[in-house]
């Protein structure tokens, strides 16, 4: 398997990245992160990263999903609005590949209005919990739900373990 990981251009969560980078390095999935930056993202806590690619050639075919890094600049840079990034994930959707939240990111596949009649966990974020049933979204209680290609996690607390069996849940692992 293969996925990409997307982060804010600054302010991602660096414990969330580390976290996606080490179950994936464990368990042998291939990965690039992307970003709309053109050199370094800064995170919220100073980690820096280098894209491995622009997220503006994010092609769907050389991936098998995605997975959108939280933070607070998801918000700062209203990445929830901007539309080469939702067309990418309805582009992932439409091919029925594996697009995954944590937290503040869920907003953007609200967004990306591809949450109809799914289950999402209840996000943290009030404001990704009323786009989610604005755009008639099924909250979980669960704190991770898998509902069809889509999957999310509630917060970044206890991510590896998390991601780790959603990885199972779809047979990557």
């Amino acid at each position: 398997m293969r996925f990409a990981i997307f982060i804010p251009p600054k302010d991602f969560k660096d414990e969330s990245l580390s976290a996606i980078k080490l179950v994936f390095d464990r368990w042998g999935v291939r990965y690039s992160v992307a970003s709309y930056a053109a050199n370094e993202c800064v995170g919220y806590h100073g980690a820096v990263c280098r894209p491995d690619i622009s997220a503006h050639k994010i092609d769907t075919n050389d991936f098998d999903g995605i997975v959108l890094v939280d933070g607070p600049g998801i918000d700062e840079m209203r990445l929830y609005e901007y539309r080469p990034l939702l067309d990418v994930l309805l582009i992932f959707n439409q091919k029925g590949k594996y697009i995954g939240g944590i937290n503040n990111a869920i907003k953007i596949i609200a967004r990306a209005n591809i949450v109809r009649d799914k289950k999402i966990a209840l996000p943290k974020d009030e404001e990704a919990r009323r786009l989610v049933l604005l755009f008639h979204g099924a909250i979980s209680d669960k704190g991770t739900e898998l509902s069809n290609n889509i999957f999310t996690i509630r917060d970044s607390a206890g991510l590896e373990q998390q991601l780790q069996e959603i990885l199972q849940q779809f047979g990557a692992i």
